[in-house]
Order: C-alpha cells, then sequence, then structure tokens
C-alpha cells in the first residue's frame, strides 16, 4: 500500500518547537552586541578617539593627506570604507565633526573647505561629500609620530585584507583637549574639551608628581564656541575627582546703543542658534518678553551674531538676565567622563585620565624606543660584519669569483671572515662598485655612533624618568607650537545677577472662580467691582469654587488620577466676567479621562490638605509637602489611591467636619483626631465605619454648611465611628 505523503503544513506542525530562557537568549544575543556597541562603537579611548575616528584618520594617513594636497570628501570616504563599512553617510558625519569649518573642536584634526555646516546651527546642512575638500590638519603630526615603530598594536581589518591601529600613539592628551560624547548600551560618556596649553601644563606636573593639582594648572574646561563658564571651585573639583557633574555656560553679549539691539557673539556649546531664537519668539508670542521687537539670526562672513532688536526704554542688561533665566542663552554641560581603558568602560577623573594617558604614552615612546634599537642593533651587526672585509677586500673578491656555484657564496664568506649568516647575505649583496676601501671605511665609522645611540637608548628604556622627560620635552614644544589663549571666560557665580521673576510681575488682588466642567477665570478684583453682567457659564455648568488671592500666587490643581499640577497665578491670563475662561484639561494637557476636582490658590503654602476616600478613611498632608525648589508642572502620587476620593478640601486649621455616607449614617468629627502625615500618598486613618457591604461615603461638608441643625447629635468622641443615622428632622439635606 502506497504511503500518504504529508503536506507542508504536518510537517510544520509535528517539528518540535524550541524552548529557551528569556535570559540565556539575552545573553547569547543581546550582550554581545551590547559589548560591540561599548567597546567598539561608541566610548572613546585613552587617545581621545573612538573606532570611527581612529579608521578614518589612519586612512587619510595613509592617502598621504598630512601635509599633502586637498582631496575630495567623496575619496576619504570611499577609502574609509576599506577599514569602517558601515557606509558612506556615517563616514562622512563622523568627519563633518572633526573638521575646522564645522567649528566643534578646540583643535580641529581636518583641514576643510566647503559648507560643513556649524556645532552652533541645527538647520545648517553640510554639502555633499563630492562637493567637499580635505586633508589632515598639521596637529595630526602629533597623532602619527613614530606610528610605524610599532609603537602601538596593529590588528586585522573586517575582511582581514588590511592591518588597522587599535590605538594612535598621540603625544598629547587628545582625550581632554577635543570633545567626545557617546551613548552606548547602559551608558554613555559625555567629556568636555579643555585648553591644550593648560592640559600640557598639567600633565607635565604629573609627570613630576602624580599628587600634583591639576586644578592650579586648568581650572575649567574651555570650548570651541567660547562663552562664560560660571565657575564653582567646589563643584568643578568634584567634576575633576570624579568625572561626573555639571556646570553652566552662558552667552556673551554687547549692547549696540545705535541700532538699540543685543549682539549675541558667543553661545553655549551645549545649544543652537535656532533653539535660542525660536524660544525667544515663543516667548514674545506668549506675551513674557514685552521688551523685544524681533530676533534674528545675522551670522556672516564676520562670525557668529545673534541680533535682538529691543523696544524702547529696555534696559539691556537687566533683560539679558531675564533671557538667561528663560532660554537656552544659559544652559547645563552634564559630565560624564566614561572613557574605555584595556577595552573596559570606567568613569575617570581628570587626574586619573592623564595619569593613565601618561602610562599609555610611556608604552609607545617604550615601545618606539624598543623598535629604534632592534633596527640599530641590526645595522652595527652588518657593520661589523662589513668591517672584516676590511682587513682583505682582495680575500673577498677572491671568495666570491672562485665560488662555482651561486649558493655556495654566502657559506664560503662565512668560513672565510668568520661571519654568520646575515652579515654574509650583506656583504654578498654589496654591488661591485662598492667593493672598495673608501666605501667600507665609510660605512663602518658609523659603528662608534650607532654604539653610542644604542648606549643611550638602552639607558632612556631603563630607565622611566627619562621616558618622562621626554614626553615632558614632547608636551612643551606642542604646547608652544598649537596652544591658544583660553576661549571661554570664567565668571563668579558670586558676581552674576539672578533674575528672579517675580520682581518684575505686578501683584494685585484678584478672585479665581471654578465651575464643575472644568472651566477657570481670573478676574482682577478692579474689573470684578466694575463689572455689572453675571457669570458667562457654560449651559448646565455652575461654580464649585471661588477663590480670593493676589497675582504674586500660585495654583495647585488635584485631578481625579491622583495626580497635582502646578502653575503660577500670573501665568493665568486675565480675564472678564462676561468670559467662559480657560478649558482647564487642554491648558493643564490632561488625560482624556482626567478631570480637576480642587483648586488651591497659595501664596505661602500654609494650611493642611484634607482627603476623605469612599471607604471612610481621611488624610490629613500639611500644604506645604506640595512646593517644590523647581518648577515642575506635575506631581504624581498627590494623594492615596487605595480608595475612590470623595472630598478634597483645603482647611486653615482644625476645623468640624460632616461625613454621610449612602446608608443615611453621618458622623461630625473634629479634624484634630485626623493625625498630620508626612507622605503626600499616605491612606490615612479610619474616620467612619461603614458596617454595611458596598457602603460608601458619599458626601463632606464642613459642620456650617451641612444644612444639620443639631450637628452634635452626630458628633463622635473617637474615630473610627459608625455615626448615626438620619433623624427624622434632617431628611431634607442632600446626601450627594
Amino acid at each position: 500500500m502506497a504511503r500518504k505523503k504529508k503536506t507542508v503544513d504536518e510537517v510544520i506542525i509535528e517539528a518540535p518547537i524550541a524552548e529557551e530562557p528569556i535570559t540565556e537568549t539575552i545573553e547569547k544575543n543581546f550582550m554581545p552586541y551590547a559589548m560591540s556597541v561599548i567597546v567598539s562603537r561608541a566610548i572613546p579611548e585613552i587617545d581621545g578617539l573612538k573606532p570611527a575616528h581612529r579608521k578614518l584618520l589612519y586612512t587619510m594617513y595613509k592617502m598621504g593627506l598630512l601635509g599633502g594636497k586637498l582631496t575630495k570628501s567623496a575619496n576619504v570616504v570611499g577609502q574609509t570604507m576599506k577599514l569602517n563599512p558601515h557606509g558612506d553617510s556615517a563616514i562622512y558625519e563622523t568627519m563633518v565633526r572633526l573638521t575646522r569649518g564645522h567649528e566643534a573642536l578646540l583643535h580641529p584634526l581636518v583641514e576643510s573647505k566647503g559648507n560643513f555646516g556649524k556645532q552652533y546651527s541645527r538647520d545648517m546642512a553640510y554639502a555633499a561629500a563630492r562637493y567637499t575638500e580635505v586633508r589632515l590638519e598639521p596637529i595630526c603630526q602629533e597623532l602619527f609620530g613614530d606610528i610605524n615603530k610599532n609603537t602601538v598594536e596593529f590588528v586585522d581589518n573586517y575582511d582581514g585584507e588590511m592591518q588597522e591601529p587599535t590605538l594612535l600613539p598621540v603625544s598629547f592628551p587628545n582625550i581632554l583637549v577635543n570633545p567626545n560624547q557617546g551613548i552606548a548600551v547602559g551608558m554613555a560618556s559625555n567629556i568636555c574639551s579643555f585648553n591644550l596649553r593648560e592640559v600640557c601644563k598639567a600633565t607635565s606636573a604629573l609627570l613630576k608628581n602624580e599628587k600634583a593639582d591639576v586644578m592650579k594648572y586648568m581650572p575649567a574646561p574651555d570650548f570651541s564656541m567660547g562663552a562664560e563658564l560660571i565657575y564653582s571651585e567646589s563643584e568643578m573639583r568634584r567634576i575633576y575627582e570624579t568625572g561626573r557633574g555639571s556646570f553652566r555656560l552662558r552667552a556673551k553679549y554687547s549692547y549696540d546703543k545705535d541700532n538699540n539691539c543685543i549682539e549675541i557673539t558667543q553661545i553655549p556649546y551645549t545649544t543652537t542658534v535656532e533653539a535660542i531664537i525660536g524660544k525667544i519668539m515663543e516667548l514674545v508670542k506668549a506675551n513674557k518678553l514685552k521688551e523685544i521687537s524681533d530676533a534674528r539670526d545675522e551670522t556672516g562672513l564676520e562670525g557668529f551674531k545673534i541680533a535682538i532688536d529691543l523696544k524702547r526704554g529696555t534696559d539691556p542688561d537687566m533683560l539679558m538676565t531675564k533671557l538667561y533665566k528663560m532660554t537656552p542663552l544659559e544652559d547645563a554641560f552634564s559630565c560624564n567622563f566614561n572613557v574605555l581603558i584595556k577595552a573596559r568602560p570606567i568613569v575617570l577623573g581628570v587626574r586619573d585620565i592623564l595619569l593613565n594617558w601618561i602610562s599609555f604614552r610611556m608604552e609607545c615612546i617604550k615601545n618606539g624606543i624598543k623598535y629604534d634599537i632592534e633596527k640599530k642593533s641590526e645595522r652595527l651587526h652588518l657593520l661589523t660584519g662589513l668591517k672584516k672585509i676590511l682587513l682583505d677586500i682582495d680575500k673577498a673578491v677572491s671568495i666570491i669569483r672562485h665560488t662555482e656555484k651561486e649558493a655556495d657564496v654566502v657559506p664560503n664568506l662565512m668560513d672565510g671572515f668568520d661571519i654568520d649568516k646575515i652579515q654574509a647575505e650583506y656583504i654578498a649583496e654589496i654591488k661591485l662598485r662598492n667593493l672598495n676601501k673608501e666605501y667600507i671605511i665609510n660605512r663602518t665609522n658609523d659603528i662608534e655612533k650607532l654604539m653610542e645611540e644604542l648606549e643611550n637608548l638602552n639607558r632612556i628604556l631603563g630607565d622611566d624618568n627619562e621616558v618622562k622627560a621626554l614626553i615632558a620635552e614632547q608636551l612643551a614644544q606642542i604646547a608652544k607650537k598649537y596652544g591658544s589663549d583660553r576661549k571661554t571666560t570664567l565668571i563668579s557665580g558670586e558676581e552674576i545677577t539672578e533674575y528672579k521673576e517675580t520682581e518684575n510681575i505686578d501683584d494685585y488682588p484678584l478672585t479665581v472662580f471654578f465651575t464643575r466642567e472644568n472651566y477657570i477665570k481670573k478676574i482682577s478684583a478692579v474689573s470684578l467691582r466694575s463689572s455689572t453682567t453675571e457669570h458667562k457659564l457654560k449651559e448646565g455648568d455652575e461654580i464649585l469654587q471661588t477663590i480670593e488671592s493676589v497675582n504674586k500666587s500660585e495654583m495647585i490643581f488635584f485631578s481625579n488620577k491622583c495626580a497635582a499640577y502646578k502653575m503660577r497665578t500670573y501665568d493665568l491670563a486675565d480675564a472678564k466676567v462676561s468670559t467662559m475662561g480657560e478649558y482647564l484639561p487642554v491648558m493643564l494637557g490632561l488625560d482624556e479621562d482626567e478631570k480637576i476636582l480642587y483648586i488651591v490658590v497659595t501664596t505661602d503654602y500654609s494650611g493642611n490638605m484634607l482627603f476623605t476616600f469612599e471607604n471612610g478613611k481621611m488624610a490629613k498632608v500639611a500644604l506645604n509637602n506640595y512646593e517644590t525648589k523647581t518648577n515642575r508642572k506635575k506631581l504624581i502620587g498627590a494623594y492615596g489611591n487605595k480608595s475612590p476620593i470623595c472630598d478634597i478640601r483645603l482647611i486653615d486649621e482644625d476645623t468640624d467636619v460632616v461625613l454621610m455616607s449612602d446608608n443615611n449614617r453621618i458622623l461630625c468629627l473634629n479634624t484634630e483626631k485626623i493625625p498630620l502625615k508626612a507622605t503626600k500618598s499616605t491612606q490615612g486613618v479610619q474616620a467612619m465605619t461603614l458596617r454595611k457591604k458596598g457602603a460608601k461615603v458619599v458626601r463632606v461638608t464642613s459642620a456650617e454648611d451641612s444644612g444639620i441643625e443639631d450637628v452634635e447629635r452626630y458628633r463622635t468622641k473617637n474615630i473610627p465611628a459608625a455615626g448615626g443615622g438620619l433623624k427624622k428632622e434632617d431628611t431634607q439635606i442632600s446626601l450627594i
């Protein structure tokens, strides 16, 4: 009987499904990827370069672009793909940042011709690689010095056709001289730049004394964009010691009296001209910068410039303090000195980075000296053999002439002059015209010089102090040749004037109205007194809260999702009685099913918040728990979430409140019985015991607003309490 053939679906169904724990899958697949990103892509190494930078620069070096003529960027990109297969656009973007034209580095590594965009511009696109030209800057001599002397290790490229260096033998601490940023998997690196002269001095000091104070020689970072650094010695020392921390940069400006405008010529390294102008115009449209009529980018051949036109009577210095506070004209730089040391990422302070660089540089120099010793020893060995021939040149010629087989020439010379094979090979390769006394004497005269050089090299190799002295000498020459004055100036935090927003805000009495449909309006006392019309409300809407306050106050909005939203009262536009006001869900950016339940307007955060939950629990939290130092707009966990909220209210002092449940139970208590809690999200304490299953608290009022003639009949001395049943004479009160 013929066998029935299985269908494809049947085969697939019968195939066993491989099961594997997720931890093993991550270990086999994700971890190698993460390590590849960390080690081979995102984190800079001790030479101050990422692999992409190193491959590009080494390719340009091999192309003869160090001191050579300019070549098309497309040519360099194509050649670099032999070492870096990630794609031409990625390679070109890497090159762009290294160019002088882009202005991202204090000491650019690539000389450029054409449009390479700008570090300070987000929208200025660089030209295509076929239009621009590049070559290496002269300072790259210090990156590739003695690279052909086995100073650094070389490895095969991705296809094994070429070799590339694992590091470049940089002769100055490039890791600190040029800024570097990288985002890996689970870690990042953000290294600021320092002045080359200062770095060289600090490194020289560490070469003499590893405990030297580097801040004495390099007090703070330096940036290609210049600007001013708000200097705090304690904070800077913490960054130098730990490799982590932040400092603030602010723009430099001047006032053009003739045109009544502020000219900004230097901005923080971390921002862009578009971000600054965009923020300024946003504030102008929001009527928060009434002093400005226009702001524009006037960058041209003369350099970077942002012009801000002022309205008549504006104090430019006062306005700039305001702009520093409200725009990216003052911005923070967060330091994270994460460096790869022997393929291991580690966060280091400035001293440790320099000490690791010194160790790396000493190894490079020693490798170079070993290479020189090896080559000079080989040369000395050859010349020693040549010197022996000087004793009898005719004998050498005779040996060669009378040797019948070519293969016997070298052995016969070895026997005739008592020399080894290498020496004999060298002598056998000398041209016939050079087998004369003068030639041999001239060559052998180098023997004594070579011996002196070898003695000197061996002495340096065996003495670390000699190697350190050599590094210090090189650093001094580099600082003199390529060093420049600081671009970023230091200013003390005590010298600057901080903008205080409230000092420039008009303060006046007002009333805030909040409605059930989540509309809010702020009406000044003057406007309210002069108004003769009724409040305009949405059909079916009603006013829930009427709060008298002043313009210099803060508002806290409690929502039904246990969140509190904050804003300053003066940020809410003035309204009139005849307007409906602002719709809070739109103004605060609430979720679709979120609404505001209660509003607090305060100037000093005094008083306590009282939260009552449907399960009969009550919580009392000090209002100052909602005060924040920063201008946070949303606070999560504003109150407990174990039970739906029934009532929220602000109490200035302890008072009598009445709780009503849906099973006609009423409880009166004084809020002093509710303990004050320090945590906003506290669940509170049980105040009303709900004996009936499914019962809940449905209304909370003050004793005087409860409508109950004799609240004392429902008062309890201790909590929790079930309260009293609704009396016949109180049945007219509303439980909702």
